[in-house]
């Protein structure tokens, strides 16, 4: 077989696991939100449909399926329809350039353990998909004719736009760090227990703060703040369409959390040398065990996210602007000076 025809299967095996843990994570984040929210709310939580209420968000996905796809009279029914694959599409995309682990060596090939993983301008990519989003979420409130649903999309772009300033300044010592902007070479420079959460804590913090904005999760929710816009910009929409904008804010979460993951916990390195566990570079074993790492950090901090949206009320519109331009924005850009400092200092 010709090297070409090995790299699309290569990709394709690769882009149809990402995909199937992407809609599996989505249905295990709605059970996890519920049962969570229901234990800090002392209550029970779905405990009907299959061992433990396991099944119930298939169920949900079911009913989802058989809702009538209900569009309003003066709506703009292509850009309605667009809006919602939009969102979806984005968050799936995201994943091309997550690496999971970090390669498997079968005879002479080497096998990166990510679709994409080596890309030179990883997260800026990651930060040129998330920019396109917004416009999911806009047209999402501008097509449905709604006042609702439109002062809920300028909302959300509004808020976007604002934190990706904060965002993007406050991983820029990160790349100092790393001398890089791939994902990959940044999880290299974290060896060890050299994570940038210890390296980079201002910087950490801010990136968090603009994470929960920029996926529209609460305390930051405001684009679908029920008691003044009812539902927001999805408020016109019914069946599947309104089933992807949920399957894009648990895909979101999650690849938040994997980014963070990325960024500044490590990712998939081990806190420990390989040769503690007698694993050898390379190893279909030892890429289980990154795998395995690296999952289990995007699970906390995906626990961390539905604690924060039980636990934290909604912040108001002028306290989530002023946060973002008054507060983040120029620590983030003491953070470039501090690192920049600290780098001069000591090397």
């Amino acid at each position: 077989m010709t090297e070409t025809l090995w790299l699309l299967i290569e990709v394709g095996v690769k882009a149809l696991f990402i995909i199937s843990m992407i809609l599996s994570a989505a249905a295990v984040l709605v059970y996890s939100e519920r049962k969570v929210s229901a234990f800090i709310q002392n209550r029970i939580g779905p405990n009907r449909v299959g061992p433990v209420g396991v099944l119930q968000p298939f169920a949900d996905v079911l009913k989802l399926f058989m809702k009538e796809d209900l569009v309003p009279r003066a709506a703009d029914r292509r850009f309605h329809s667009l809006a919602p694959i939009i969102s979806l599409g984005v968050a799936i995309s995201v994943y091309s350039v997550i690496p999971f682990a970090h390669y498997v060596q079968i005879g002479e090939r080497i096998i990166y353990m990510g679709i994409a993983p080596n890309v030179n301008v990883g997260y800026l990519f990651i930060l040129a998909l998330t920019s396109v989003g917004v416009y999911g979420v806009t047209l999402a409130g501008w097509s449905s004719n709604n006042k609702y649903s439109l002062l809920g999309g300028l909302r959300s772009s509004a808020q976007m736009i604002s934190y990706e300033l904060s965002m993007g300044l406050s991983i820029i010592g990160v790349f100092m760090l790393a001398g890089s902007f791939s994902l990959n070479d940044i999880v290299l420079q974290q060896e060890g227990l050299r994570w940038n959460i210890f390296l980079q804590p201002l910087g950490f913090i801010i990136f968090l703060v603009a994470t929960f904005a920029e996926t529209n999760r609460a305390p930051f929710d405001l684009p679908e703040a029920e008691p003044e816009l009812v539902g927001g910009y999805n408020t016109e929409y019914s069946g599947m369409k309104f089933g992807m904008f949920f399957l894009a804010e648990y895909a979101n979460m999650a690849t938040a959390s994997a980014i963070i993951s990325l960024l500044y916990l490590g990712g998939w390195q081990l806190p420990f040398s390989y040769n503690l566990i007698g694993l050898e570079a390379g190893s279909v074993s030892l890429a289980i065990v990154q795998f395995l790492c690296f999952l289990l950090k995007i699970l906390v901090l995906c626990f961390f996210f539905i604690w924060v949206r039980w636990t934290v009320p909604r912040f108001r519109y002028d306290q989530l602007m002023n946060l973002g331009w008054r507060k983040l924005l120029p620590l983030a850009l003491l953070n470039i000076v501090l690192t920049g400092i600290a780098m001069m200092i000591w090397g």
